[in-house]
């Protein structure tokens, strides 16, 4: 510390102490009282309340932290089982898309093969139908979608319709052997 400034601070301890003794001791006990009360406060602040929040937040991290887990587990689990397949062949993959398109989406899809790629032409297909069969593919067939292009359909103005979304537009997918 620079002489000047120890000098300041010297000078200004020795004030403070000037003004303590001019004090009553009754004004004294409540300087006292009120320094205390801030530093407890500060205590409070600072150390106290942080932790109580993060031990009264914790179960809840926990349990969302153990959620996550449990969801990454099945995530791996299924990579795992999927990597144990057999590699099915492009023309075994292809049978299978025609197949579980047949059965999904019916007349609502068309498809068409070349070589390692499969375009899928949707025309007002449900939105819940087209989801489960691509979860069906990526398992059974084991083909990826390279392109979506899907629109919401105009088709169809019936009640029935508007509950349930339907959708119009192109799925290419790589067949196994294009990765």
């Amino acid at each position: 510390m620079p002489a000047a400034t120890a000098s300041h601070t010297d000078y200004a301890l020795t004030a403070l102490r000037g003004r303590w003794t001019q004090l009553a001791p009754r004004e004294q006990m409540l300087v006292g009282a009120a320094g205390v009360l801030v530093l407890l406060t500060l205590l409070w602040w600072v150390a106290l309340a942080p932790a109580l929040q993060t031990l009264r937040s914790a179960p809840a991290r926990h349990a969302a932290l153990d959620a996550e887990l449990q969801r990454m587990l099945q995530l791996q689990a299924e990579a795992r089982q999927l990597q144990a397949l057999p590699q099915a062949s492009a023309g075994d993959a292809a049978a299978q898309l025609r197949s579980s398109l047949a059965q999904r989406l019916g007349a609502q899809a068309q498809i068409s093969v070349a070589g390692d790629r499969a375009t899928v032409q949707l025309k007002s297909a449900s939105a819940d139908g087209l989801a489960q069969w691509l979860a069906q593919v990526r398992s059974n067939a084991r083909a990826v979608p390279l392109e979506m292009r899907l629109s919401r359909s105009s088709a169809g103005g019936n009640a029935a319709a508007a509950d349930s979304p339907r959708w119009d537009g192109t799925i290419v997918l790589g067949l196994p052997g294009a990765r």
